[in-house]
């Protein structure tokens, strides 16, 4: 996707980027803001960034939480954010499960959830409807999570820079040294102190 009539946004992961990484996380009292969160997506709202969360969500086909949980737990979150005096400009998820995941299925119910699809990452389908539906120029946007494949779902759909996470020491060979962040509040700082370079496509493009 090339658009010419887009701006900047930043694409982000919710569980281990926004929030505490609770596996599955399927109780609204477990839903916590990461340290710097809420004043990272207000700096971002006040300069006039869109930001956009997009979050793979099998626990829906795996049966741990029915598909409404996940717009809950959606709400939830905005209602800290908001209370910071922040908000997120989109919301994206998917809920499925690869077909060739060995999860067996412990309710016919949630076959229709067991699909190859674009959406789930690292594939590129939520960061698309989020360009879209935001008009973000992929030439400027940022990815920013804790997962190979959140960075590999940007470069998919045509986004060059984007930033890992590193939790517990963990580094990528995805991306190189300088692309490597302790959290996406430090991200966001940087952004402000105008620090870029080249991307995961090798570009030197980004929001600084």
């Amino acid at each position: 996707m090339k658009s010419q009539r887009g701006h900047p946004i930043v694409l982000v992961d919710r569980d281990g980027t926004l929030i505490r990484d609770v596996p599955y996380l399927s109780r609204l009292e477990d839903i916590a803001l990461l340290p710097g969160v809420a004043g990272a997506v207000r700096d971002l709202n006040r300069r006039g960034i869109p930001v956009a969360l997009v979050t793979n969500q099998s626990g829906v086909a795996r049966g741990y939480f029915p598909e409404s949980f996940i717009l809950e737990s959606h709400a939830r979150l905005m209602e800290l954010l908001a209370a910071e005096e922040a908000v997120l400009q989109g919301l994206y998820y998917c809920p499925h499960l690869s077909l060739k995941d060995p999860h067996p299925l412990s309710d016919t119910a949630l076959a229709g959830y067991r699909k190859a699809c674009s959406c789930r990452k690292p594939g590129p389908g939520l960061v698309l409807r989020a360009l879209d539906d935001l008009r973000g120029d992929p030439d400027t946007s940022v990815v920013i999570g804790d997962a190979d494949r959140d960075l590999e779902a940007g470069l998919a759909a045509g986004i060059g820079l984007g930033y890992r996470i590193v939790t517990n020491g963990e580094r990528s060979s995805f991306v190189p040294p300088a692309f490597h962040v302790t959290s996406f509040a430090e991200r966001v700082r940087r952004f402000q102190s105008g620090s870029t370079g080249p991307g995961i496509a090798g570009r030197a493009e980004g929001m600084g």
